[in-house]
């Protein structure tokens, strides 16, 4: 048995309850303002998107990392935060965690108007 094995087999482990965690998975968009982003992150300033695949304890507690992470790296939420339970593409950590973090500028009506 090859070494790699546990890495390949974590959803299946998951699913049967060989690898336990107290976190659910979810997926998060969040409408803000794109500001001056850290290293790694790119998007034009302005209106954008944010989506976000986490590990969290609570769809509330998805809500609270939505809005953390994206102040951190320098994203502001502005507006709605939709939050879904999803399947994960990465493993479940130790801690909450936020991971495969992308934006999407949009052109908002606002905007338009000035």
């Amino acid at each position: 048995m090859s070494t790699d094995t546990p890495d390949r087999d974590w959803k299946l482990k998951l699913r049967y309850g060989q690898l336990k965690t107290p976190y659910r998975h979810y997926t998060g968009i969040a409408e803000g303002k794109v500001g001056e982003l850290k290293q790694g992150f790119s998007c034009p300033p302005g209106s954008a998107f944010m989506g976000m695949k986490m590990w969290a304890a609570s769809s509330d507690e998805a809500s609270d990392m939505m809005q953390a992470i994206g102040r951190d790296i320098g994203f502001t939420v502005t507006g709605r935060i939709q939050i879904y339970e999803t399947e994960p593409a990465e493993p479940p950590g130790e801690n909450p965690r936020g991971y495969d973090i992308g934006f999407k500028p949009f052109r908002s009506e606002d905007a338009e108007k000035t």
